[in-house]
């Protein structure tokens, strides 16, 4: 692992844009190895390492502003939590798992460039066999590539009118939270193993998290911030779906 300067410096601005909204940052740290070369095998658990850090600190701090709701939290979590056991136990291709990355960094770089200030008015009521659909499928997605599922889930709750940017920021949180949890262990029964660069990468990446989902608790502004980064993004992207890296 080429632990530069300037790595450790976009592990921690990553950790913290992703803080900021409430979310792991999973999507952020596995496009960053990417670019640097990390093979899939190491991604995976790296990227849940770190989610349960950041994504823990980022729910703690949008909870005490009361934004969380349990009820619509529960049938998520209750579907995700063992497919994402499941997704854990999955191998993919090499070629195969980075090409579903790519087409996954889609999803942030859209929401983060078209829908930056989105806000539901006339919240709906959610349904609880919709919700334990979505969350089954976010959750196997999540064990499989070493994504919190946030990315996803923060999507559909805001399409659904489910709840607000606050409240989707709190349930994600908490969503990636477990996920990355179940996704872990379900990785660890095929043997995998920490390093001292796994902690050093999870210390950078909790300070940046730490700071960023304090200022987004406190009503951040992040438009130009969700720019560059959806624009860092990007690059990853473009790596993973059309060169052979």
């Amino acid at each position: 692992m080429d632990f530069t300067l300037i790595f450790c410096l976009l592990l921690f601005t990553v950790a913290f844009l992703y803080a900021s909204v409430g979310h792991g940052g999973a999507s952020g740290y596995l496009a960053l190895m990417a670019i640097y070369g990390f093979a899939p095998e190491v991604m995976k658990p790296t990227a849940l390492l770190l989610n349960l850090f950041v994504s823990l600190t980022s729910f703690i701090q949008f909870y005490r502003g009361k934004h969380f709701n349990w009820k619509i939290f529960f049938p998520l979590a209750l579907a995700s939590i063992p497919m994402a056991f499941v997704g854990g136990l999955i191998n993919i291709d090499a070629i195969v798992y980075k090409k579903i990355l790519g087409i996954l960094l889609l999803i942030p770089i859209i929401r983060f460039i078209f829908f930056r200030n989105t806000e539901v008015v006339d919240l709906k009521s959610p349904n609880f066999a919709i919700s334990l659909l979505f969350g089954g499928l976010i959750g196997l997605l999540s064990g499989m590539i070493g994504i919190g599922g946030g990315i996803i889930l923060s999507p559909v709750l805001i399409l659904l009118k489910w709840t607000n940017q606050k409240q989707t920021a709190a349930i994600s949180a908490l969503f990636i939270f477990v996920n990355s949890l179940s996704g872990l262990f379900g990785q660890l029964t095929k043997g995998i193993h920490f390093s001292s660069d796994m902690i050093l990468m999870v210390l950078i990446a909790f300070s940046g998290g730490l700071i960023g989902a304090w200022l987004g608790s406190q009503k951040f502004k992040q438009e130009v911030l969700k720019f560059i980064l959806a624009s860092a993004l990007s690059v990853a992207a473009f790596k993973l779906l059309f060169t052979s890296a």
